[in-house]
């Protein structure tokens, strides 16, 4: 006969799971995902929000009972409300390492105009120098640095307009899609994408539930980003300057090239991901 135990506090997903397989601490500790969501957080509250909105829109909830859940989710603000939750969880010392999960794509989108501004100014202001340039490695041909310069910032130029392009075909809502079938009580889904900021609706209930095309784009994107970075390294760890290079106690004379050298490696870590998504 089953047991009427639960697994410790209340768990969203219980039910038929209590007293199963799925509710030994190990089952638990296997599927939970709080290391991957809590990065999430913000977004998971704002959602929340929007969605308790469009339920008073519908007449699902009270007007006061919509605010009274804003303000419990809003409480002093919504980093304090969740840090303070979060501690209960998983203990205050790491709670406050939390990562805030603010890196949105437009954001990398401000960050690539702001270096591509940079890239273009250096080179019209110091078109005269004169730099080897590199093939295999070896010193080939004079060019001039801007030429240099101007070779990435073309590289990365594509890479904004394929970053806006990606972010066009992405920012489409699911919200509202229910687990498969779609929503029943007539919830206002453009209402919930406007207040979110998605630029229109994944219309089909069954394919937005079920969609992760946005995180292979993502993937994609990143990788060849990642790829013109990795390029860029490359060049640079030649020509390191002894100020930005590290050495070595037992080798004085070497110049490594360790940031780049970190770059290098991140840009395939960045291919690994995408291969497994």
């Amino acid at each position: 006969m089953a047991s009427d135990s639960k697994p410790e506090g209340s768990m969203l997903w219980g039910g038929r799971f209590t007293a199963q397989a799925a509710s030994t601490p190990l089952m638990i500790k296997y599927n939970e995902s709080l290391f991957f969501d809590r990065i999430l957080y913000k977004q998971d509250i704002l959602g929340s929000i929007a969605f308790a909105r469009a339920n008073g829109k519908s007449g699902i909830i009270t007007q006061e009972g919509l605010e009274k859940i804003r303000e419990g989710l809003l409480e002093e603000d919504i980093h304090t409300a969740n840090e303070r939750r979060l501690g209960e969880i998983i203990g205050k010392n790491i709670a406050g390492k939390r990562h805030t999960g603010r890196n949105e794509l437009r954001k990398i989108d401000d960050h690539l105009v702001n270096f591509l501004k940079v890239i273009a100014a250096r080179a019209e202001n110091e078109i005269e120098y004169i730099m080897p340039g590199y093939t295999h490695l070896q010193r080939a041909q004079p060019v001039r640095w801007s030429h240099w310069m101007l070779s990435y910032g073309l590289a990365f130029a594509a890479d904004l307009d394929r970053l806006r392009e990606t972010i066009k075909r992405v920012n489409r809502s699911p919200l509202g899609c229910g687990a498969l079938a779609g929503n029943p009580f007539n919830i206002d889904r453009d209402m919930m994408a406007e207040e979110l900021g998605f630029e229109g609706l994944l219309w089909n209930s069954m394919g937005g539930v079920a969609d992760r095309d946005f995180v292979s784009e993502f993937l994609q994107w990143g990788s060849m980003y990642m790829q013109h970075i990795s390029r860029w390294a490359e060049d640079l760890i030649a020509t390191i300057l002894p100020s930005l290079a590290l050495s070595v106690f037992l080798m004085p004379q070497k110049k490594n090239a360790d940031s780049l050298e970190l770059l290098r490696g991140k840009a395939g870590r960045a291919f690994g991901h995408m291969l497994v998504s």
